[in-house]
């Protein structure tokens, strides 16, 4: 293990790709932005110079690219940016990369990546703020990836790139500098397989993305006024481990679903109706949604932060559940 930041876990992912695997490509470099995480990825321009596209930005365009490009034998990582840009370019995600194995009988694959940065990054008001992961997963055919640490950004990279199904790999900027043990080498997390983050007896709180983050947080206000919360970190929402989110609940009897995505029809409301449907009988009390107002994210620092998921929040709706 060594101790790296989420950024330079994803740049390392992708370089042992590319070395690994010559069918990988980077189409729109710049999975790390323009700003302080930049550098991390020159080693990738240094190395594979030959196998990095930067063409104008115009989504629809680079997704088709990716996915004609899978068609093809190829595995391309294509960038399309701000998770927001993602909504340019769903006719190609949606109706060529994730029906083409299924309406080719399984003869022809799209093993494309499409990576973007989501959720409130701070001042990116409505067009740079999206959470596109409930949206997306109404969409058969894709596999859904949201890593929360360093070692997942490193691990679910390797995974996507393997199988026969396109993957929608969304990141967070505010994750990019985030810190934690990496296994050093060759390291793939496998898809489908949730991660207990903090155990805990009174209440089980599934986040993904930066919302681990933030749920770790309240989790550790809420231990110093006596309340013991697990957290369970999906990982991937497709596939999603059922099996583990419906046996923490059992073991606590009680459900918070903490999403960055809009409440109505959220990545929330479908874990709910899950554990609803299938544990309605381990439940000692309602299960509780916490998720971004269902409102345009607003430029103001103010009121986007009223209406954004934070500690504070997550700690007055348990507070209210466990009724203390």
């Amino acid at each position: 293990m060594k101790h790296m930041s989420y950024a330079a876990a994803l740049a390392e992912g992708v370089h042992q790709a590319m070395a690994n695997d010559e069918r990988v490509s980077l189409i729109a470099g710049h999975l790390l932005g323009l700003g302080p995480h930049a550098a991390l990825m020159q080693q990738i321009y240094d190395d594979f110079p030959d196998r990095i596209f930067d063409p104008p930005n115009a989504e629809a365009a680079l997704a088709g690219l990716g996915a004609g490009a899978a068609m093809a034998g190829g595995r391309p990582i294509v960038n399309l940016g701000t998770a927001n840009f993602a909504y340019l370019a769903l006719s190609q995600i949606i109706n060529d990369a994730a029906t083409t194995r299924h309406m080719t009988n399984g003869a022809l694959g799209a093993p494309v990546v499409y990576f973007a940065l989501q959720g409130v990054r701070g001042a990116g008001a409505a067009q740079h703020s999206g959470s596109p992961q409930a949206m997306l997963w109404n969409c058969p055919g894709l596999r859904i990836a949201l890593p929360a640490t360093p070692a997942d950004a490193k691990g679910l990279m390797a995974a996507a790139l393997n199988g026969s199904d396109p993957t929608v790999f969304l990141s967070h900027a505010k994750l990019l500098g985030v810190e934690g043990p990496v296994p050093e080498g060759a390291h793939a997390t496998a898809l489908g397989q949730a991660e207990i983050r903090r155990r805990g007896r009174d209440v089980t709180l599934v986040a993904t993305s930066y919302m681990v983050v933030v749920a770790l947080q309240a989790a550790a206000e809420l231990a110093e006024l006596g309340i013991d919360v697990e957290v369970i970190d999906p990982r991937t929402l497709v596939p999603l481990d059922e099996v583990m989110i419906l046996a923490s609940v059992k073991r606590t009897g009680r459900l918070v679903v903490l999403d960055e995505c809009h409440l109505r029809c959220s990545t929330a409301s479908e874990i709910a109706a899950t554990v609803a449907e299938k544990g309605f009988h381990t439940l000692k009390a309602p299960i509780v949604r916490i998720a971004r107002a269902d409102v345009p994210t607003p430029y103001s620092a103010a009121l986007e932060a009223e209406i954004t998921p934070d500690p504070a929040k997550v700690v007055g709706a348990i507070r209210r559940l466990v009724g203390t």
